[in-house]
C-alpha cells in the first residue's frame, strides 16, 4: 500500500498552501490528506498539544508520509512520535528543521522583537500576509484568486503562540527524511539537513513555491516517500 501524505501547513496560515500540492498528489493515484490547524490558538497555551492533536486526528489508518511547510517543521518530531509504527518518513519543505533531541522555540529572539512591534493591545499579531508589504506577497503568490485564498483563510495568532517551546521526542529523527528548499532563508537549515546525511533538493522560488509550481512539488514528494 502506497503511504498517504499528510501535508502539514503552518498555523500562521491554511490548508489552502497545500491544496495544490495535494490536487497533483491525487491526478498521480496517491493519497493527500491537508488538515487545517487555523484554529488551534483559539483558546489558552500551550498550542503545541492542538497542532499534534488536529494532525494526528486527520491521519488515515496505515503507512504516512508527513510533510511539513514552514513553520509546521517544529512539529514534525511530536507527530512522528504520535503516530509511530505508521510514519515512513519525513519531508521537509522550506522548513523549520528541529534539533535530535529536547526543544525548540517556536520563534528566536530577534523574531520575537519583530512580531511584538505588531502586535495590538491584546498581544495578537496581524495575519501573516500583512507582515509583508502588498508587492512582496503578490510576488509570493502571483495568481490572484489563489493568493485571495490564502490571505482569507489565515488566523490571527497571539504573539504568545511564538514565545512557546515545543518539546522534541528523542527518537524522533530515526525515521527517514528529506529537505526541499526554496528561499535563500532556508540555505542554511538545507544545510543542516544534509549534514545529518538526508537527501536534499533545491527548487529555487519563494517561500510559498509550492503554490507556484505544485506540480514540481509533487514530484519530488513522490520520489521521496
Amino acid at each position: 500500500m502506497d503511504a498517504t501524505f499528510l501535508l502539514v501547513h503552518s498555523p500562521a496560515v491554511g490548508p489552502a498552501t497545500w491544496t495544490p500540492v495535494a490536487a497533483e498528489l491525487r491526478a498521480r493515484g496517491r493519497r493527500a490528506v491537508v488538515p487545517s490547524l487555523t484554529e488551534v490558538t483559539a483558546g489558552p497555551p500551550p498550542y503545541w498539544p492542538r497542532v499534534v492533536d488536529q494532525v494526528s486526528m486527520a491521519a488515515p489508518d496505515g503507512p504516512v508520509v508527513v510533510v511539513a511547510h514552514s513553520n509546521a517543521g517544529l512539529y514534525v518530531p511530536l507527530v512522528a512520535e504520535r503516530l509511530r509504527g505508521q510514519v515512513t518518513a519525513v519531508l521537509f519543505v522550506d522548513a523549520a528543521l528541529p534539533p535530535r533531541r529536547g526543544s525548540i522555540p517556536a520563534a528566536e529572539s530577534d523574531h520575537l522583537t519583530f512580531l511584538g512591534a505588531m502586535a495590538d493591545e491584546n498581544g495578537v499579531l496581524p495575519r501573516w500576509t500583512d507582515w509583508w508589504p502588498e508587492e512582496m506577497v503578490s510576488a509570493l503568490v502571483p495568481d490572484r484568486r489563489t493568493r485571495d485564498m490564502i490571505v482569507a483563510e489565515q488566523p490571527r495568532l497571539p504573539l504568545l503562540y511564538y514565545s512557546q517551546h515545543i518539546p522534541v521526542p528523542h527518537t524522533w529523527d530515526h525515521v527517514r527524511g528529506a529537505y526541499l528548499w526554496f528561499s535563500d532563508p532556508y540555505e542554511r537549515t538545507a544545510k543542516e539537513a544534509d549534514e545529518r546525511g538526508w537527501p536534499v533538493t533545491r527548487i529555487p522560488g519563494d517561500h510559498l513555491h509550492q503554490v507556484v509550481a505544485p506540480g514540481a512539488v509533487a514530484d519530488w514528494l513522490v520520489a521521496n516517500a
